[in-house]
């Protein structure tokens, strides 16, 4: 019993250890092949408890994560390696319109698309300009102008072009304005 919780001990702390040198991401943003090797691993450190070697299950956890780190490397020297492994976005909406095809090559139905498109705030297809399905599986969404949302930085800057024509109204008033604005320069003849 005593050599079992040892053993347990060491399986954790060593795939602990080994997960930490793989990196840190949550389950959403692994890729498959990164995923299949975490999986992999849990069923390897549970092995050895119960049947053969610690040191053999130690030495099997080691070469996958070794193979995940030549992966991530392979990714960032490679783009070519990087979409084998992870993909690329595909655009499943442009200019307001529907790419179906596209929806269908990610094996993603309209619902679920209106869906993730709710959950990100877009109120209507028409307002999206461009709508990507990422690498990861999250959803990327540039909104047309007029359906984009006032910053402060905007808000600031109308605010303080209309506190400049408060102070000074005669600036910037247009010329179909003006005559409302300023009716004794138009109508003299009338305001006597």
């Amino acid at each position: 019993m005593l050599e079992v919780i040892s053993d347990s001990l060491i399986l954790l702390t060593v795939g602990v250890l080994l997960l930490r040198l793989a990196g840190r991401k949550s389950i959403s943003q692994l890729t498959i092949p990164q995923t299949i090797i975490m999986i992999s691993i849990g069923n390897l450190i549970i092995q050895p408890i119960v049947e053969t070697s610690v040191w053999k299950t130690i030495v099997g956890a080691s070469t996958f994560i070794a193979f995940l780190l030549v992966m991530e490397v392979g990714q960032v020297k490679y783009n070519w390696v990087e979409k084998l492994l992870k993909g690329h976005a595909v655009i499943v909406i442009e200019d307001g319109k529907l790419n179906a095809t596209n929806l269908k090559k990610i094996r993603m139905t309209v619902d679920q698309l209106e869906v993730r498109l709710r959950q990100q705030g877009v109120k209507d297809i028409k307002d999206a300009k461009i709508v990507t399905c990422e690498a990861n599986g999250q959803i990327g969404v540039e909104l047309i102008r007029e359906a984009q949302p006032l910053t402060i930085g905007e808000f600031e800057k109308l605010m303080a072009k209309y506190i400049t024509k408060e102070a000074n109204p005669q600036e910037e008033i247009a010329p179909l304005f003006d005559e409302l604005v300023n009716p004794r320069k138009h109508y003299p003849e009338y305001l006597e």
